[in-house]
């Protein structure tokens, strides 16, 4: 299938290091009050920031940055033990005011059109394994919210993107909460942090009522996937 995606070149990008290969698959949502503005933002070179992609509400996609180069979009971040993460990852922005304008359920319309080009990227990147397909929040969870717990995360999975776990039949809620996290990928200098982050991603009911028996079942189920 070819995407029909509108050139709207970045100066904010730069070279990879040398032999780093692409393994991550970063989702954020822009964060402003419209996608224009958000546009706008990511191709001022005063703003230092980019990404390879944004998904407007409507579907049209953009890309600001060749795949092959580093956009600058995952700031301080961490994520399995590295936290070189705009070296190895590629960024997509989706439009949405986000938790500070007035956040919003995303339209069918826009989430449909990410999915697709999560497909064709990691169709073209078969090193990104499931469980580097994150949000923003999980790589900098003391900083960042986004995509929130508002994204539909197992809607992608279901498509092939990222991962979920749809049983927990046989997952134990054993072991040290912090150590799960850590051991799935989040940064274990944050621990509080983290668990939020985890939560707006794979539990976003626990944001209004903790379950950690309920969480450390789901970690314990993801682990698992993705050793698979």
């Amino acid at each position: 299938m070819t995407l029909d995606i509108l050139p709207a070149p970045s100066p904010n990008f730069n070279d990879r290091p040398d032999g780093c290969a692409i393994d991550m698959l970063v989702l954020h949502y822009t964060g402003m009050q419209s996608g224009q503005e958000a546009l706008v933002r990511m191709r001022d070179e005063a703003a230092q920031v980019s990404a390879h992609y944004m998904v407007e509400e409507d579907g049209t996609i953009f890309q600001l940055v060749a795949e092959e180069k580093r956009a600058w979009h995952g700031g301080v971040s961490h994520w399995r033990g590295d936290s070189n993460i705009n070296d190895r990852s590629i960024g997509i922005e989706i439009v949405n005011p986000g938790h500070e304008w007035g956040y919003r359920p995303f339209p069918d319309v826009q989430i449909n059109r990410v999915v697709q080009l999560c497909q064709a990227i990691l169709s073209r990147h078969p090193h990104i394994p499931p469980r580097n397909v994150i949000g923003h929040s999980d790589i900098a969870p003391a900083r960042k919210q986004d995509p929130g717990e508002l994204f539909p995360w197992q809607h992608l999975a279901a498509h092939g993107i990222g991962l979920w776990p749809t049983d927990l039949s046989t997952a134990t809620n054993e072991g040290e909460i912090d150590r799960l996290l850590s051991d799935f990928g989040y940064d274990p200098q944050e621990p509080h942090a983290s668990l939020i982050a985890f939560y707006r991603h794979f539990q976003p009911d626990a944001l209004q009522t903790p379950d950690l028996e309920k969480s450390r079942a789901i970690l314990r189920a993801l682990l698992d996937l993705a050793t698979k």
